[in-house]
């Protein structure tokens, strides 16, 4: 979108102070992501700009949300996208816009993966395919993305949409089935990215795991992280939201020890308790589960691993939290965020027996977030004394940024000191990479006194 905007002559800001339209790019996945969407919208609205609604939840509720919502001058579909400088400018011209009637995009697409490439179906994220000769390098293609900033990191978008039916999830049927993005796509927009500054790539989608199978082969992404890796500016890449049924060994051993990319494992387990797993309609097991991350740390002895757990789920009983509660203390996790379980419309899970009291489901969530907190605060503690290589990624009263197991904005992260180390603190810059020594923690944070450059970034 910002892309399509900017390229029309729309100026932006990532701010809404002094703007004449505010696009929110809403999150419908939870109710406490979905309640923050609403309040910015409103928050918006009170400083005066025309506020349009964008994104998963007014794509998933479209004519509902706008009904509700007299706020938003326009709720929008991913079928705007392509003209969004069109819809804004009617915006602007005070002309109404019809909300959609949500439907389930699942269906837009064919049930075989390699058969979707074909079809004219807009796909948030992806943009246009412009049709380029294949002898064309990748740093030379052309590319529909606009940064709102120039810090050293970006997140790169592997594809869009899942095929998996969690009974608790409902974005497949808002998001669509999984289609990935091309090798040579995400290869000519890493050039570009690192062009731009970016030294940190964040691979993300829907389901990471299950990158390339739409385009026949299950191994792109072990074969792509060393290609966007080699990308000159490039130290760092990191791969997220990986799926654990999907996690085989030779992905496991590419992230583990292919040079510049991170050891970092963002696993969704979700739980770990069996006959929770199966009400859930996923696999696996604490003992399948921790064998998974021994078997990662057998490769790479200090690598991160993160992931998310949700909490009361229907037919939940003390025995799967007990069991839930060996999985964390034996797991080893650097973060952990844990959820409350609250029905979702349209999911299965919503209509399932066995609901928990909400008294209950908030007594297990807070021993199970006050656990998590305390595990997590002992794995940065066992880094004490330990090297991390560090991206900085600000400079100024603190210089922090990130050690290769904290993936940005939620995993902590790390303060760089100074001390006997070989390098002048004051002289770092956003985007350097240092190696450094851990002298301290703080919860998820770390305290660290770099001792080498192992990186510069380029100087203006």
């Amino acid at each position: 979108m910002a892309a399509r905007l900017h390229a029309d002559g729309w100026q932006l800001s990532e701010g809404a102070d002094g703007a004449d339209v505010v696009v929110v790019n809403t999150c419908g996945f939870v109710e406490k992501a979905k309640q923050d969407s609403i309040e910015t919208l409103l928050a918006a609205a009170e400083g005066g700009a025309r506020v349009v609604a964008a994104g998963c939840m007014a794509e998933r509720y479209g004519r509902e949300l706008a009904q509700s919502l007299p706020e938003a001058a326009a709720v929008l579909s991913f079928d705007d996208y392509p003209d969004i400088a069109d819809r804004l400018r009617g915006v602007l011209a005070g002309e109404t816009h019809a909300a959609h009637v949500p439907r389930d995009r699942r269906a837009l697409l064919p049930l075989t993966p390699v058969d979707r490439r074909d079809h004219a179906v807009a796909l948030p994220g992806h943009g246009d395919r412009p049709t380029v000769d294949a002898a064309t390098p990748a740093h030379l293609r052309p590319i529909l993305r606009h940064r709102l900033d120039g810090g050293p990191v970006a997140s790169l978008k592997l594809a869009s949409g899942c095929d998996r039916r969690c009974a608790f999830c409902a974005i497949p049927s808002f998001r669509g089935a999984f289609v990935s993005r091309t090798p040579d796509e995400l290869l000519a927009e890493a050039h570009w990215l690192a062009g731009t500054g970016v030294r940190e790539l964040v691979l993300v989608s829907e389901n990471s795991t299950s990158y390339g199978k739409d385009l026949g082969d299950p191994r792109a992404l072990e074969k792509l992280l060393p290609q966007l890796a080699a990308i000159e500016g490039i130290v760092r890449v990191r791969a997220s939201y990986l799926q654990p049924a999907e996690t085989r060994p030779g992905l496991v051993e590419a992230i583990a020890t292919t040079p510049g990319v991170a050891a970092y494992f963002d696993l969704s387990f979700q739980h770990s308790a069996e006959p929770v797993l199966r009400r859930m309609r996923r696999f696996g097991s604490t003992d399948r589960f921790l064998e998974l991350l021994a078997g990662v740390r057998e490769l790479a002895p200090e690598a991160g691993a993160r992931s998310n757990f949700i909490v009361g789920f229907p037919g939940e009983t003390r025995a799967d939290v007990a069991e839930l509660t060996r999985f964390l203390t034996h797991a080893r996790l650097d973060a952990i965020g844990v959820f409350d379980y609250s029905d979702e419309d349209g999911t299965e899970a919503a209509g399932l027996d066995g609901k928990l009291s909400a008294a209950t489901v908030r007594r297990r969530y807070g021993r199970l977030l006050g656990l998590a907190e305390e595990l997590c605060a002992q794995r940065a503690e066992e880094r004490v004394g330990g090297t991390v290589e560090v991206l900085v990624d600000t400079v100024g009263g603190e210089v922090e940024g990130r050690a290769a197991h904290q993936a940005p904005e939620v995993d902590g992260s790390t303060t760089l000191v100074a001390g006997d180390g070989g390098v002048d603190l004051a002289a770092l810059r956003p985007g350097d990479l240092v190696r450094a020594t851990v002298t301290g923690s703080y919860g998820v944070d770390l305290v660290a006194v770099p001792a080498e450059m192992v990186s510069a970034a380029v100087r203006p």
